[in-house]
């Protein structure tokens, strides 16, 4: 089976990135790490007019969704540019709100047209003090926090700040509504595959202009086999992210995230490693990708969660 893009979506993939090119992604991410989201909240409106997050919101609130391939196409964007804030969050919560009309519709609309940012925390909320509402899962139960505790918590990804949401809050549904969490997981490994392509792209340039011994060392054999590998799993990660954007079984989206976020966090090994010493500084902009592909690796669902899921649905049958 062949997972090609039609031509639309190509288009749509073309216009996200020369967006964020013009958009100078790598200071947004520095300045959002440094609590000053002016230029993320910007970027987060020009994502919201063209249509990214509409793909997550269904029609009756304003928005084209769920379109889970279009959403992977875009996420795939989103992660090669590191886009900060809680632009997953903002996917799974979409999905949580639909459960609760009331707020689904205060919400949503704004949701849609890239005015309102929600985050989810389960049991940290990312970006808890930039995003506009917060929905806490906490004991089976998906409640509209009244807010974070202030102060972010320490992070892998210095642009991801993690809050703590505030106890209580209406009570929006008493479980989580099946496939929400997919959603949440098919995003974030559509970022992480982002995040390995943009990787192995700048490793690939480097190579070729860092010279040892007279020889660019992107003619080394070594070198050259080390890439191919990153590669090889980042095209692999590939079509099983899209084939599970057409089947939104739990299993396909859990297959998906492992491979998808350990491919990008072998890239980034390589990625380090290629790069030697220049690599390990946060002045580079390869940090940027670097801290956000382990970040990722554990988002939304460990690796041996993620292995556990596909497990559980081996031989269950249709």
């Amino acid at each position: 089976m062949r997972f090609l893009l039609t031509d639309e979506q190509r288009a749509f993939a073309r216009s996200l990135d020369g967006l964020l090119t013009a958009a100078d992604t790598p200071a947004v991410v520095r300045s959002w790490g440094a609590g000053d989201h002016t230029a993320g909240r910007a970027l987060w409106s020009r994502l919201g007019e063209a249509g990214v997050f509409a793909l997550a919101v269904p029609e009756a609130y304003g928005g084209m969704g769920p379109l889970p391939v279009e959403l992977a196409v875009a996420f795939v964007e989103l992660g090669r540019h590191a886009v900060p804030g809680p632009v997953v969050e903002t996917v799974l919560a979409a999905a949580l709100l639909a459960e609760a009309p009331d707020q689904a519709e205060r919400l949503l609309p704004g949701v849609a047209a890239g005015r309102t940012m929600v985050t989810v925390g389960a049991p940290y909320a990312l970006d808890g003090d930039a995003a506009d509402a917060v929905l806490a899962l906490a004991d089976g139960e998906v409640r509209l926090s009244p807010g974070c505790r202030p102060g972010p918590r320490p992070s892998l990804d210095p642009a991801r700040r993690l809050a703590t949401p505030l106890p209580g809050g209406e009570l929006l549904s008493p479980g989580v509504p099946p496939g929400a969490l997919d959603r949440a997981r098919l995003a974030t490994a559509a970022q992480a595959l982002g995040v390995g392509l943009a990787l192995l792209d700048r490793t690939v340039a480097y190579v070729k202009q860092r010279v040892q011994f007279g020889v660019p060392i992107g003619s080394f054999q070594a070198v050259g086999h080390r890439l191919a590998d990153a590669k090889t799993a980042l095209e692999f990660a590939r079509p099983l992210l899209f084939g599970a954007a057409l089947s939104m079984s739990p299993q396909d989206v859990a297959a998906a995230k492992v491979t998808a976020c350990e491919a990008a966090y072998a890239t980034a090994r390589t990625a380090l490693q290629l790069h030697g010493a220049i690599g390990y500084t946060a002045e580079y902009d390869l940090s940027l990708w670097l801290t956000k592909s382990r970040a990722l690796l554990a988002a939304w669902g460990t690796p041996a969660q993620c292995r556990a899921a596909v497990l559980a649905g081996v031989g269950s049958g249709p």
